[in-house]
């Protein structure tokens, strides 16, 4: 079986975003309500900013490079928006959106263009690690 990582060699920004585990609301889509957001502004991507909050909410381990951000904060420059969704007696689970950030002009049209964005993971911390972790060898 052949398989296909992407690999991001540029700054790969992103945002986490904070929000309450809630009746009703999804996983995948993006929630109404936030209760904090940070930024990143490189390694943005699920094999990296993925895996290191992951690591962080199972291994109670730090998160480098992180900004804090006023709730209203909007970049036109993302590439993912993760969703840390936790609520006291239940299990933290993660959203991760792959952000349409490459509009283009209809041909037929001439109207700008963009798709919606894409919900590419949602599950447990360890989950998430099972998915996207690179070096499965016994050493990490």
């Amino acid at each position: 079986m052949l398989i296909t990582k992407k690999y991001n060699f540029m700054s790969t920004r992103a945002q986490v975003r904070f929000a309450t585990r809630e009746d009703g609301v999804s996983f995948s889509e993006h929630p109404e309500k936030i209760h904090a957001q940070f930024y990143k502004h490189s390694d943005g991507y699920p094999e990296g900013l993925g895996l290191d909050i992951a690591d962080s909410i199972m291994n109670n381990v730090g998160l480098n490079g992180i900004e804090i951000e006023p709730l209203t904060a909007k970049h036109g420059d993302l590439e993912y928006i993760y969703y840390i969704w936790q609520a006291p007696g239940k299990e933290t689970w993660i959203s991760i959106f792959e952000i349409d950030t490459y509009a283009s002009v209809c041909e037929t049209c001439e109207q700008w263009v963009t798709t919606e964005d894409k919900c590419i993971f949602v599950g447990t911390p360890s989950k998430l690690i099972e998915k996207y972790k690179l070096n499965t060898n016994n050493d990490g």
